[in-house]
C-alpha cells in the first residue's frame, strides 16, 4: 500500500463527516515514515488541520509523566517497588470503599497494604474514574470532593475502590505520580517535563498551558450527536489549579509525540536507559486482565475494549498487549490514547510507532478508532513492502 493510499483513506474520512479533522504520523526507527493532515480544526468555521496543530492529548499525557517518574527511579529519587512518600493522606494512609449505609453516607476501611509507585503506574492501586465506576461516583457525591475538572488537590481525595494490587481498574493514579515527580524533583512538573524531556526531545509544543499562538493553532473538541453527525465546542477556558495534571493536563501535537515515542522506539536516549525502556512494556500486573471498561457517564466516553477476546495487561505507563494485535502490530506493543481520541502505538519488534489525533467525545468513537485501526493496518502494508 503507497503513501498516497494512507491520504485517500484520511481525507476520505474528513470528508464524509467521521471525523472533523484528523493528523497522522508514524515512524521507524530510522525516522519519520508517514505525515499527513486532513479536514478542519473546527467544522464550519475553522482553519485547515495541518501538522503542527495543537491538541489536547488527555491521558497520552500519563505516558510522559510515567517516563519522568522512571527517570527519578533512575536516579534513586523514587523507588518503583516500596511505599510511595507520605506527600499526602490519600497516599500514607488509604482508605478503600466497601459500601454505603442507610442514609447513604460511603462506609471505609484501611487498606490492607501501602501504594507503590508501581500499583500507580500500572492503574493497580485501586484509584478509579467516575465516569467507569458508578459506586466512586456516589462516593463522591456524597462526599462533596470537588470535581477533577476544578484542578482542585481535593479532587484527587478520593478512597480507593479496592486493595493496592488486587486488580486493575483505570484511574488517577497517574495525577498522583505527577505530584510524586514534584516532590521528589523539587521542581513543578511543567518545569520538570520541560527540562527532562520535552527540550531534549525537542518537543516545542508540548506544555500543561498554551500560548496565545499556540492557541490560534488548537483544534476545537467536537460531541458526537446521537445521529452521527458531529457539533464543534468551545475552546475551553483555562483555570487556575492546584496541581498539573499528570494523567491528562497536556497541549501537544502529532509531531512532538512522535518524537516522544522515537525516543522510546530507539531505547530512551536522551531521556531513559534502554532496560528502563525495556522494563516499562514489560507485563507489570501478572494475569490482571487489563483495559475493559463500562461507561457510566456516555457523553463522555463510550464503553472501551481494544482487543476484545485478547489477553490485555498493563506496563509502567501504558497498556500491554500480549497478543498480536489484529491491525498488524506484534505481540508485546504498547498502546494508549486520549478522552478526546487521540491513540498511539508502539511496536518495538516490528521498530515503529504511530500515532493519530482528533478531537471528539465521547471517547472510543467507533469512527476515531476504525479510521485508527485502517491507518495502522496500512502503515504496516507499507513496511512490508519496504
Amino acid at each position: 500500500m503507497s503513501l498516497a493510499r494512507i491520504d485517500a483513506a484520511l481525507r476520505e474520512a474528513a470528508e464524509t463527516g467521521a471525523v472533523p479533522g484528523v493528523v497522522a504520523m508514524a515512524a521507524t526507527a530510522d525516522g519519520p515514515l508517514y505525515e499527513g493532515a486532513f479536514g478542519v480544526r473546527r467544522l464550519g468555521a475553522g482553519a485547515a488541520m495541518s501538522a503542527d496543530t495543537v491538541f489536547r492529548i488527555a491521558s497520552m499525557t500519563k505516558a510522559i509523566t510515567s517516563v519522568a517518574a522512571m527517570q527519578l527511579v533512575e536516579q534513586g529519587k523514587l523507588s518503583l517497588d516500596g511505599p510511595v512518600p507520605a506527600i499526602d493522606p490519600a497516599l500514607a494512609d488509604p482508605q478503600v470503599l466497601t459500601g454505603f449505609d442507610a442514609a447513604g453516607r460511603p462506609q471505609l476501611r484501611p487498606a490492607r497494604r501501602p501504594i507503590s509507585l508501581k500499583h500507580l503506574l500500572t492503574h493497580t492501586a485501586g484509584f478509579c474514574y467516575e465516569i467507569w465506576n458508578p459506586d466512586l461516583e456516589r462516593c463522591v457525591a456524597a462526599s462533596g470532593l470537588p470535581p477533577m475538572g476544578t484542578g482542585k488537590l481535593a479532587a484527587l481525595r478520593m478512597p480507593l475502590m479496592f486493595d493496592p494490587g488486587e486488580r486493575w481498574e483505570y484511574g488517577i493514579n497517574i495525577d498522583w505520580v505527577g505530584r510524586l515527580v514534584e516532590e521528589a524533583s523539587g521542581q513543578k512538573l511543567d518545569a520538570y517535563c520541560r527540562e527532562h524531556i520535552f527540550a531534549p526531545l525537542g518537543m516545542r509544543d508540548t506544555g500543561f498551558a498554551v500560548s496565545a499562538e499556540q492557541r490560534a493553532r488548537q483544534a476545537n473538541v467536537h460531541q458526537r450527536e446521537a445521529d452521527g453527525s458531529l457539533t464543534p465546542q468551545p475552546l475551553e477556558t483555562p483555570i487556575e489549579r492546584e496541581f498539573l495534571a499528570g494523567g491528562g493536563g497536556l497541549y501537544s501535537t502529532a509531531g512532538d509525540y512522535l518524537a516522544f515515542l522515537q525516543a522510546l522506539l530507539c531505547g530512551g536516549g536522551p531521556i531513559l536507559n534502554p532496560e528502563t525502556v525495556a522494563s516499562m512494556a514489560d507485563n507489570h500486573v501478572g494475569g490482571l486482565q487489563a483495559g475493559i471498561l463500562k461507561t457510566n457517564a456516555p457523553l463522555m466516553t463510550n464503553d472501551v475494549d481494544f482487543f476484545p477476546g485478547q489477553r490485555v495487561r498493563w506496563g509502567l505507563g501504558y497498556m500491554l498487549t500480549l497478543d498480536p494485535g489484529p491491525n498488524g502490530r506484534s505481540a508485546g506493543s504498547v498502546t494508549w490514547a486520549g478522552l478526546f481520541n487521540t491513540y498511539y502505538w508502539l511496536d518495538a519488534k516490528r521498530r515503529v510507532a504511530g500515532l493519530i489525533m482528533t478531537q471528539i467525545l465521547p471517547f472510543a468513537d467507533r469512527q476515531a478508532v476504525a479510521l485508527y485501526g485502517a491507518f495502522e493496518r496500512a502503515v504496516y502494508a507499507v513496511i512490508g513492502e519496504a
